[in-house]
């Protein structure tokens, strides 16, 4: 019964770091390759919409395609052929941009 007991109080005490090892590697990992990745795209996605100009068409996440006539704070005011409507939609929503003459920059 004593023995038992010894076991329990000291035979613990060095375990505490080996323990915590496999949880900080998960968390190492996860970053790398969940985490950062993301904010990359973030902020490659928040330069993107930064450069939005007049005359610049995109695409939103919605399926919009148009032309970009007027920037305000944070929307933006679209040219939606065939009828030329005007609308009006959030710059987070514009997933793709085409300037006037190059190749689509995705998010």
């Amino acid at each position: 019964m004593e023995f038992l007991l010894a076991l329990q109080l000291g035979g613990g005490g060095g375990m505490g770091w080996l323990g915590m090892a496999p949880l900080i590697f998960i968390f190492a990992i996860f970053y790398f390759l969940l985490i950062l990745p993301q904010q990359r795209r973030q902020k490659k996605w928040q330069a993107m919409l930064d450069q939005l100009k007049t005359g610049d068409k995109v695409t939103t996440t919605g399926g919009l395609r148009g032309t970009v006539i007027a920037l305000k704070d944070d929307s933006i005011h679209l040219r939606v052929p065939p009828d030329n409507l005007r609308l009006e939609v959030t710059k987070a929503s514009v997933a793709i941009v085409t300037a006037s003459d190059e190749e689509p920059k995705a998010k």
